[in-house]
């Protein structure tokens, strides 16, 4: 059994399975080993071909017994043409329900895509123009499952990168997607936030947040992938945007955010980075800009 195993490239299991059955029998020895015939190794490739094929083991049997008894084609018989019309009815009838799925899967996709946030869109918007303003009482979850309150972040400063969108290895998205230059690999700027996190906070930077119009599972598995060392804020409504006039872009049926970044200080917008040319190096840019105008150590007066 271990050697026909070897030379048909299936498993112990599988024979015994096939013996079980009837289709593939040895002859036992006195010692209790199983003998095969040479015509086995043929038995065995007949079935797991046409499994391969969709059959199953059962639908089988009517090649592997027109092998048994002598014949050089075992397609050549009324049982095995019966079989090839009924494995092919059932596999257009699967096709069938299959095709049936994807295009209700479709359909629920379009209906989705069209209730995203559009017409708010402030593309033409000029971001700087917030500076001096408060960020809005907006609540979201995190990915690290904390609440994040954008009008009490905390002292000292944030810094909130934003972003459109990311993939996800081995996923493709859908083709409107696509259209987002760099899409599926555009993992650098959290890349390099998180390369350069500790600088940044050296710099003087209170704590960092990454934030797009992706679903809290999409940014959950960037977050974990990627292991960021601080959150990723979901933002699927696009509802900072609606409040603050953010620029967003449209790509085939969705909206989302356009690159940029806000230094918060005391719950204040201080400064926004935007246009992001070269999201790779951003980090660095926002790290060499926080050294130039890091806040001012507090002085402490000592009464005599």
């Amino acid at each position: 059994m271990g050697e026909l195993a070897r030379r048909t490239g299936t498993t112990i299991r599988a024979l015994r399975y096939y013996e079980s059955v009837g289709l593939v029998v040895p002859r036992r020895l006195a010692n209790g080993y199983r003998e095969y015939d040479p015509i086995a190794v043929r038995l065995v490739g007949q079935i797991r071909e046409l499994m391969a094929l969709g059959l199953s083991v059962e639908e089988t049997r009517p090649f592997v017994e027109s092998i048994a008894a002598g014949s050089d084609d075992a397609d050549v018989c009324a049982a095995a043409l019966a079989t090839y019309r009924g494995t092919i009815t059932a596999l257009q009838e699967r096709i069938g329900k299959l095709t049936a799925q994807r295009n209700a899967l479709n359909a629920r996709l379009d209906a989705a895509a069209g209730r995203v946030v559009s017409g708010r869109s402030a593309a033409g918007a000029d971001p700087h123009r917030l500076i001096g303003r408060t960020l809005p009482a907006l609540d979201f979850y995190a990915t690290d499952g904390r609440p994040v309150d954008l009008a009490a972040l905390g002292p000292g400063r944030s810094v909130i990168f934003v972003y459109p969108l990311t993939g996800r290895p081995g996923v493709d998205l859908p083709n409107s997607l696509l259209e987002v230059p760099g899409a599926l690999r555009d993992t650098e700027q959290p890349a390099w936030f998180r390369d350069h996190h500790a600088e940044i906070r050296t710099a003087g930077a209170a704590r960092v947040y990454g934030l797009s119009a992706q679903s809290t599972g999409y940014q959950r598995e960037l977050a974990h992938r990627l292991r960021l060392p601080y959150p990723l804020i979901p933002d699927p409504r696009l509802t900072l945007a609606a409040d603050l006039g953010l620029p967003t872009f449209t790509a085939g049926d969705m909206t989302l955010y356009e690159r940029l970044t806000l230094i918060i200080a005391d719950d204040v917008i201080e400064h926004v980075f935007h246009p992001i040319h070269f999201p790779a190096s951003h980090a660095l840019d926002v790290m060499r800009w926080l050294t130039k105008k890091r806040l001012p150590a507090r002085t402490h007066h000592t009464r005599h």
